[in-house]
């Protein structure tokens, strides 16, 4: 075989090889794109946090808008949030509450929503174990999480949970996953974080009339509006 066409050979088959492996390219980035989510799921839709979670819940009164422990402000919690909603709320004979409900409506696995194990020791708190046990609202019945977070005469008791689309993952990775196998459905799903805490050094009687505080909550949003808090 002459070098001429051993050469010309060798360039068809490089020719070939680079063929296959752009069509195999092409494949992959089409299916890629194909796969991508596109469907929004978002409960809150056009509503307003402010107007849907009432100002009287039970025997506690609104009182004021601060107070809280927040997320530190910087251009990924910015971009984080659609909604936020920050309340302290007054009981005749039990401490206050404070309540945050952050909300966004499109989680892609990009970002995540922050969890209290992440903002509170950024503001120099330390925490106990996190608890998870279910608690009943209404007619559901879904994990929380319990914890304390402290600092020097401010001992923090704390209920949170999350929400993704309608799941409500009570771990991170839980949360992870739920978010990751809504893309892969084709849904991007909205997200909520909600928390209620109160300070007091009795993590006991805080839990328990934290609990009463949500269950209060829930029954005070009503059915269809308490599944931005508590899923379908």
């Amino acid at each position: 075989m002459s070098e001429e066409v051993r050469t010309g050979i060798e360039s068809t088959l490089i020719d070939r090889r680079k063929l296959l492996l752009g069509l195999a390219m092409g494949a992959a980035a089409g299916l890629t794109f194909a796969r991508q989510p596109r469907n929004r799921i978002d409960l809150l839709g056009d509503q307003k946090l402010e107007n849907i979670v009432p100002k009287q819940i039970g025997d506690w009164s609104f009182l004021s808008n601060s107070g809280l422990v927040l997320p530190t402000e910087d251009s990924l919690s910015a971009a984080l949030y659609s909604q936020l909603l920050t309340r302290v709320y007054v009981h005749p004979t039990a401490p206050p509450v404070m309540l945050l409900i952050a909300q966004s409506n499109g989680q892609s696995g990009f970002l995540q929503i922050h969890r209290p194990e992440f903002c509170y020791p950024a503001g120099g708190f330390t925490l106990s174990p996190i608890v998870q046990r279910p608690i009943a609202g209404g007619e559901r019945t879904f994990e929380v999480n319990e914890l304390t977070a402290t600092l020097p005469g401010r001992p923090e008791q704390i209920i949170y949970w999350t929400r993704i689309g309608n799941d409500m993952p009570a771990s991170w990775a839980k949360q992870r996953m739920a978010v990751a196998e809504a893309n892969l459905r084709g849904y991007i799903p909205d997200a909520a974080l909600i928390r209620v805490s109160m300070v007091s050094p009795d993590a006991e009687a805080s839990f328990a009339a934290l609990s009463a505080f949500i269950k209060d909550m829930l029954a005070a949003m009503g059915p269809k509006r308490s599944v931005l808090v508590a899923g379908a």
